[in-house]
Order: C-alpha cells, then structure tokens, then sequence
C-alpha cells in the first residue's frame, strides 16, 4: 500500500496509510480537473453576486481561508465565501459550528444552507488538494481533539476530501464526527464512479432545497 509522509494535526509527524490505487481514481482526477475548470469560468457571475451580497451584509472581506487536512495527513488552504463575522473565533478559538451560531451572518445563513459558502473550494479542486467526493476536510486543530476519543478518524486521509460526500449528504450539517466516521469510511471501501455520481445529484437536490442544515431525515 502507498503511504506518504506528512504532518499530523497536533504537529506529530507520522505516516499516513492511503487507500490502494485503481484505475478509477485516474478517471475520477481527470474530471475532477475539467468540470472544477468550467464551474469556475461558469461560475464568475454567481462569485460577482455573492460577493456583493457579502459587503452589503457585513462588509468585506468576502473571502477567508483555513488550513485543513487532505489526503495523507497533508495540509492546505481551503477557499471560501465567508459566512460568519469577522474575527468570528478570536474569543473561542477552534471550535466547530452549531445549529443557529450567532456568529454566522445573515448572508452567510443562507450560503451555508445552500452550501454557496463552499463554492471557492472549486479552486481547490482544479488544484488537486480536493475531489468533488470524498470527506469532509477538518482544521488541523480539531482533528487533533476528535481523534483523541476517535482515533480511527485518520483514516478518512486515506483519499482527497471532497466537497461533497456520503457523511455529509447521509449525515448532518452539524452532527457527530462519531456519527459522521462510519459513513466516511465506508465510502472510501465502496467509491466508484457510479457512487459518487449518485452522491454529486444528491448533492445538487440538497442545495436546490437549501436544506443543507436541515435536521430532517429525508432531504
């Protein structure tokens, strides 16, 4: 099996098992590559009117990055749509989002439920840090406080995250990693392309929906 050195959330340097290639991965990379590509040009007017959303509701800066971890344990910047205030962990520091933050913005409300929020990570995509489905990238700093009561979350780094993916279409917006892991996981033994067009149309109705937060069971 492959495996790649990187550091691990918490600063531990390790090795970081990934799943054995297949000859899907090739495909899925290649359209990863095209379709990120035309949804970006595609997408410039939608940026244009999130964008100007973002600096009527609560000023600039519409955008932000984070450092997560990818495939491997290694990290990089992901890119989006800001939906919460600024400086909005300066008094809590790293910590995950709720159903109904005061934080979040009224803009960002609604980005968040139609996952808008996310659209800048296309560029993350083209880039190769991420796939259109696979987990659901975490900040360094809360994997590092997950996998002290979890430690078989690491294993989601065994493939790209993705922007969308079965924990977060089966799962909830603001449920358990507990809860989340065993969908991660069982999407990296079954993935395939017929799998992760079922998740990306699945996706799309989600978003048409703007029900991304929604606690009902079916979406």
């Amino acid at each position: 099996m492959p495996q790649d050195h990187a550091r691990a959330a918490g600063g531990v340097t390790d090795r970081i098992p990934l799943a054995p290639w297949r000859p899907y991965d090739v495909l899925k990379r290649v359209l990863d590559v095209l379709v990120s590509g035309a949804g970006l040009i595609c997408a410039l007017p939608v940026f244009a009117a999130v964008i100007a959303a973002i600096y009527l509701d609560d000023g600039p800066p519409a955008f932000y990055t984070q450092v997560r971890i990818g495939r491997g344990g290694r990290r990089f910047r992901v890119f989006k749509f800001r939906s919460m205030i600024k400086d909005a962990e300066a008094h809590t520091g790293a910590v995950l989002a709720t159903k109904d933050d005061p934080r979040i913005t009224r803009i960002g409300r609604l980005l968040r439920k139609t996952a808008m929020d996310e659209l800048p990570q296309l560029l993350n995509i083209f880039r190769g840090d991420m796939s259109f489905v696979g987990p659901r990238p975490e900040r360094p700093e809360l994997v590092a406080q997950i996998v002290e009561r979890l430690p078989e979350f690491r294993k989601r780094e065994a493939i790209r995250p993705g922007l969308t993916g079965m924990a977060q279409v089966y799962g909830r917006y603001y449920s358990d990693p507990g809860q989340k892991l065993p969908l991660d996981l069982s999407y990296i033994q079954q993935r395939g392309l017929a799998l992760d067009v079922r998740l990306f149309l699945h996706s799309w109705r989600i978003t048409s929906k703007a029900s991304w937060d929604s606690d009902e069971e079916e979406r």
